[in-house]
Order: C-alpha cells, then structure tokens, then sequence
C-alpha cells in the first residue's frame, strides 16, 4: 500500500466494482465489521483520514469533524445526510457530497411493498405457514384491505413521490397529494393528481404514503393528531426517514385499531426500534431496505467514487451540498 496516497476511509463494506475502481488512486482503509462503526473507532479512524465515507447511521458532529485534521472531504454514501452537522462542516472548509438521483425508483418499489404486504396481511400469512398453524382456506382468514380502486394520499411530491403515482395509476388509484409546494395545475392535470390539504389527504385516504425530506418541519410531521384524522381501515407507510413519524403515537394508534396497518422501512433511533411495534400484526416492519438493490447500491458506490475522484483531481465536485465550504 502507497502510503503517499491520502486515506479514504470507508464506514461500512461497498461493493467490489467500487473498491476496484478507488484503490489505484488512493489508500482505502474499510470498516472491516458489517455494522455501524463505534464512535470510538470513528474518532481514531478520522484523525488521518482525507476523505471519510459514511453512512446514514454515522453520527458525523462536530466532535468527529474536529478530530478529523486531514480532512477535506465528506463523501456521504447517501442521498439524505441529516446525520452530519453540515454547518461545521461548512464553517472547518470541509465540502460534503451525496449519491442524488439513484434511489428514486428503488425506494419508490419498497414503499409499494409494503402497501401491499400490510394490506393483504401477507407477513401474518407467512408467519402462520412457518408457524404450522395455518388448518387452511376460509372465508374469513387474514381478510385485509382493498388496494385496486382505492384512494392514496401520497405526502411529498418531490421524485420518490412522483415515482409512486404510475405505481397508483396501475391499481386504478385515485391520487391525491399534500406538497408544500403545490405544483402547477397542467402538471396535476397531466399526472392525473389532486392536491389537498394535508389534513384532508389524511382524512381521505385508504393508503398515506410519506415522502418528504427530514428538516425540522417535517420533524413529527405524523403525530397522535394526524393519525387520529385517518379511516381507522387505512394504512400509513413510511420509507422516508424515522422521525417524520411519531413512534410512539403509531404503535398507540395500531394497538388501538384506530388506524388499520402500518408498512415502515424507517424508524426514529435506528437500529433500535420501539419495542411496542414488535408484537403487533398489523404492521410490516422492514430492516431500512429503501435503496438495497444490487443495481442501485453499485449506483450509489459509484457515484461516491466520482465525487471522490473529482476532489483528488482537483476538478469541480459534481454532487456538493454546501459550496460555501469552499470559500
């Protein structure tokens, strides 16, 4: 190993195309365990480290950034980055990038499985084969909610979003959206959407589907009084990021049947998940799969390795999220 090329340390294992593609041009030092790097080991890691990749489960602080004297660039392995402090990264000069664009589609397919896996109980189903106390077909078993003809109420029109109305389209579902941003009314007409209050999607849909950035708006957006304005046979799904939603108040909400399902592939202190979700049935709980697909964690892997091989060139960083940071 050349020790005059600078140290890019990655937090977590990528796939293979990308190490390959990475080594010649630098020393690549890898979290060696498949799990969340310790703080301690992340603060001893950084301290020569010119490039750090992380992952959406990394605390990057100001503490870690501070440790970090070499560092010069954040190349977040990651659309979201609300676990960096982006203005100490901003005011210590060091440019944060992230892997926009790749994660549309693939997000947008988890989301629609957990529609149809809460809806049509099928986690129970399977639950009871494994078990073998399924005593076969009847007239009343595991009946869960209709999903061709029903109406969803998609929360965040931004690409995921958009990806979800064709999803719709192809159930014959009437679409109905909350966006801060309203979009014009030829979009709307050519998507074949309607906008409402965000309180009437609530109110009207079978299906809510969450697709909005984690900012301090969004914090809780879904709360005890927002579930209380759903039909106790909807469903609420939830692939955007944990505390969008109100963990606490939605395993109230389940236990007490006033809503009908729940689909998460998100939740509020990952990896730890409210302990009173876990014996429930009537949600789907799904490990954080949004992006995990071959195709598109390769996608992601390399587009890590373009902003890193910009930085080291010198050239303009095509995927920067604070250009203030540059000076």
């Amino acid at each position: 190993m050349n020790e005059s090329k600078p140290k890019v340390y990655l937090t977590r294992e990528v796939v293979p195309a990308v190490k390959t593609r990475l080594r010649p041009q630098c020393n690549l030092h890898i979290n060696p365990e498949d799990r969340t790097l310790p703080r301690e080991d992340l603060l001893r890691e950084i301290q020569d480290a010119v490039v750090l990749v992380p992952n959406s489960p990394d605390t990057i602080d100001a503490e870690v950034l501070e440790a970090g004297s070499k560092l010069k660039l954040l190349a977040n392995f990651g659309v979201g980055y609300n676990n960096i402090d982006v203005d100490a990264a901003t005011q210590l000069g060091i440019p944060l990038t992230n892997t926009p664009g790749v994660l549309t589609e693939t997000t947008a397919d988890i989301a629609w499985g957990l529609l149809t896996n809460v809806a049509r109980r099928i986690g129970e189903g399977d639950r009871m084969i494994r078990a073998d106390a399924w005593e076969g077909w009847g007239p009343l078993q595991l009946l869960g909610g209709d999903i061709t003809g029903a109406t969803i109420g998609l929360i965040g029109m931004g690409r995921i979003g958009k990806a979800m109305i064709p999803r719709a389209k192809g159930f014959s579902m009437k679409v109905i959206y909350f966006n801060r941003t309203r979009l014009d009314e030829a979009e709307e007409r050519a998507l074949g959407i309607e906008y409402a209050s965000k309180e009437q999607v609530l109110a009207k849909s079978d299906f809510v589907s969450l697709h909005v950035a984690l900012v301090p708006d969004t914090h809780y957006l879904i709360g005890e009084a927002e579930l209380n304005l759903m039909k106790s046979t909807a469903y609420l799904i939830n692939t955007t990021r944990g505390p969008v939603v109100d963990e606490k108040a939605l395993v109230t909400a389940l236990r007490e049947k006033r809503i009908a399902g729940a689909g998460l592939d998100v939740y509020e202190q990952e990896p730890t998940v409210d302990a009173g979700l876990l014996p429930l049935e009537n949600v789907v709980l799904a490990p954080h799969l949004g992006s995990a697909t071959i195709g598109t964690r390769t996608k992601m892997g390399m587009i890590v390795a373009d902003n890193i091989e910009a930085f080291l060139s010198g050239g303009p960083l095509p995927n920067i999220v604070n250009p203030a940071a540059l000076g």
